[in-house]
This record gives C-alpha cells, structure tokens and sequence, in this order.
C-alpha cells in the first residue's frame, strides 16, 4: 500500500490485506539497512489473523520517498505522521534493533495511542562502534559483510522465514545491497548507524512509555547483546507498566532465525 506522508511518497506492506479501521493495527519498523521484507512471516501471520499491519520501509529506504532519518525522534515523528496520515486512533509498535529505538521514542510521543511496544534485538545506549562506523561511510561492503556475520548465528533458515535450505547470510547480504543502492544521495547504511550511536533518550523515553512493553532478545546477538538492554528493561519496570522479557536461542536477526518462536511471542502479547 502506498500513502502520503509529510508530502512524500510511503509504502507500507499490508499483509496482503486491506486496511480495515474496525480491525486493531500493528506498525513493523525495520532497522538499518533493512526494509519491509524482514517481518515477511510475522506480519503476514498477523494479517491474516485479525489485524491490520503496516510493515513500513522508512523514508529513503526502498520504496519510500523522502528524506531518509538522520536520527531517532525524526524516524519517530515520521511514525507519528504516518498513524495521523491513515486516521489510526491506536497502534502497536514493533521494532527491531534501530526499529525498536524509534519504536519506543514513536511510543513515548504518542502515548495511549500506543497500545503495546515490542522491541525486538534492542539495546540502549545502542553504541556502533567507530570502526564499523566509519567503514559503513567508506568501505560499505565490509561494513555489510561484518554486520551479516555477527547478526547470524546460523547459516539457512527454518522453513517457515524464507523457505526450506535458505541461505541466511548471502540473503541478508543480498538485502543489503538492495537497500543501499535504492538511495542514490544518502549513505542510509551510514546515517542509521550514526542515528543508533547518538540516541541518548531512551531511559527518558521508556520512563514515559504508557503500554505494555515486551522485550524479545536473541542469546547469541553479538550486534545487540542480551546484557545491553537491561537499562531499559529497569526503566520499563520503574515506569509500572506490564513488562514482559523473552530470549530465544539465537542472534540478532530474530525473525529469521527463529521465525516461529518470534511470531508466537508477538502474537501472545498482542492478544488479550
């Protein structure tokens, strides 16, 4: 589905459904050099079976127009619009590493019309380190190569993410180059990693957050690591609201190495 939103052109992949405001809706924000594609099981899944899904590609990713998000609170205010574009009154919000950042400040900002918050492979501070940083800007094939490999903890996939004998990596690659090259002006591989280093509201942000709040994290995430999201676990506990913490035996790329178990957690904590 295409829309407008801040004058320029947005897709959103909607599970092959149409949008139906009686129905209650989840936004899907992906993270660095990443689009729509990696919530391909889950939100499909969830279209499918009660609800409207707005599986967003960011602006200047893909097939969004628009300048590309140069930090977190604009990647945020850029789902804010995009709520307000549709008419939609209340939604969840699902994101993953960088998504899950602007997935809690988009939270923060909204308030009650943010039903649930499901941050997938989140960390704060989300620190990159300068290498990686700075190979991102000038080496970005290296940069890609480095991220694929400490993201993965398995090489094919289960056959419910991409199909049977998937190879995890050279697609993850595969998604990357594609993502980079849709952007002719903006290094957005660069930008987005610049855009996690410099976050620095988070704990602010979680402490405002007013809904319930699910943590979905990978044992073997080297980009992310388990240990790196406990401030915020702290400040989602500190704020009273429903917190709920999973850890599922895999890396950073939850919703392709684990696809099953990551749908059936969000899935569960979007039910009542």
């Amino acid at each position: 589905m295409y829309l407008q939103v801040n004058g320029a052109q947005t897709y959103c992949y909607t599970g092959g459904k149409a949008f139906n405001a009686a129905q209650p809706t989840v936004v899907f924000i992906h993270g660095v050099l990443n689009d729509h594609s990696v919530w391909i099981l889950q939100s499909r899944y969830l279209a499918h079976h009660g609800f409207n899904v707005l599986a967003v590609d960011l602006p200047g990713h893909c097939k969004s127009d628009g300048e590309a998000p140069s930090s977190v609170e604009e990647a945020a205010d850029f789902i804010v619009a995009l709520l307000d574009a549709l008419g939609v009154q209340q939604a969840a919000l699902v994101g993953h590493s960088w998504g899950s950042l602007i997935a809690l400040e988009a939270a923060a900002r909204l308030q009650d019309r943010a039903s649930h918050l499901v941050l997938v492979g989140t960390a704060y501070p989300m620190k990159v380190s300068p290498a990686l940083i700075e190979a991102s800007l000038n080496e970005p094939m290296k940069a890609l190569t480095m991220v694929n490999v400490f993201s993965r903890s398995t090489l094919a996939a289960p056959p419910s993410a991409l199909g049977p004998g998937t190879w995890v990596f050279g697609a993850g690659m595969a998604l990357g180059r594609r993502v980079l090259a849709s952007n002719p002006t903006v290094n957005v591989f660069h930008r987005g990693f610049v855009a996690c280093d410099r976050y620095t509201h988070g704990e602010a942000a979680m402490a405002t957050v007013a809904c319930p709040v699910l943590f979905l994290l990978g044992a073997q995430d080297q980009m992310t690591p388990p240990k790196a999201a406990k401030t915020l676990i702290a400040a989602a506990q500190a704020s009273g609201q429903r917190v709920q913490v999973a850890h599922l035996p895999v890396g950073h790329h939850q919703m392709t190495e684990a696809p099953d178990a990551t749908l059936a957690a969000i899935r569960d904590f979007l039910t009542p």
